[in-house]
């Protein structure tokens, strides 16, 4: 395989992982900026797994998907 046929998959594992990390961030980002709003129930404690948890990681799924969305069109 040359150069210049393995070039494009570089760039689409490139362009997968930057999307993965924005997500990651955005989700984040997201959390800490609604976490004082949520019930004690929903918020994250330190060093612990618990639904606090599950919701950062639900809000980074959401970008996610809006990520994937807005590329795919």
């Amino acid at each position: 395989m040359s150069e210049e046929q393995s070039r494009p998959a570089r760039i689409s594992i490139a362009r997968q992982w930057g999307e993965y990390i924005l997500a990651i961030l955005a989700g984040n980002i997201l959390y800490l900026l609604i976490e004082p709003h949520l019930p004690t129930a929903l918020r994250h404690r330190l060093f612990r797994v618990d639904a606090g948890v599950m919701v950062d990681f639900l809000l980074c799924v959401f970008v996610y998907g809006g990520i994937r969305l807005v590329r795919s069109s």
